[in-house]
């Protein structure tokens, strides 16, 4: 198994009970990096004090993907290629599939715009779960 990226909405999922074998699995096997902005969208919720500070602890044990200058300088590549295909994806997205990317990882997600990428810029280097 290679490394997993998980985003947002999956772990939404995963936190309120859905199955994700391979987030288990990943999880068990130290496989699952961190994009820094998945880590703020996942705290921002309206969550308890209690469930806020269990949130922090278990993604303070996850290893952050590299999002040094040089990542965020392909973030905005990555944004400028999908725009010459027709497709505006957000900066939040394209960091977690630049993460992916620089990882030559799995991007586990529920969100169809990275479908939509992948199928717009097909030689991208991650892959992702199959969608329901």
């Amino acid at each position: 198994m290679s490394a997993l990226i998980v985003d947002t909405s999956s772990w939404i999922h995963y936190f309120k009970g859905e199955a994700y074998p391979e987030i288990d699995e990943g999880l068990k096997q130290g496989l699952i990096y961190l994009p820094v902005i998945v880590a703020a969208e996942l705290t921002s919720g309206q969550i308890s004090p209690v469930m806020r500070a269990a949130l922090t602890d278990f993604l303070m044990e996850l290893p952050l993907v590299d999002a040094s200058l040089s990542h965020w300088l392909r973030v905005g590549e990555l944004r400028q290629r999908a725009a010459e295909k027709g497709l505006n994806i957000s900066t939040p997205d394209a960091h977690v599939a630049q993460c992916g990317i620089d990882l030559g990882g799995r991007l586990i997600s529920e969100d169809r715009i990275f479908k939509t990428l992948k199928d717009a810029i097909p030689s991208l280097d991650f892959r992702l779960r199959d969608f329901r």
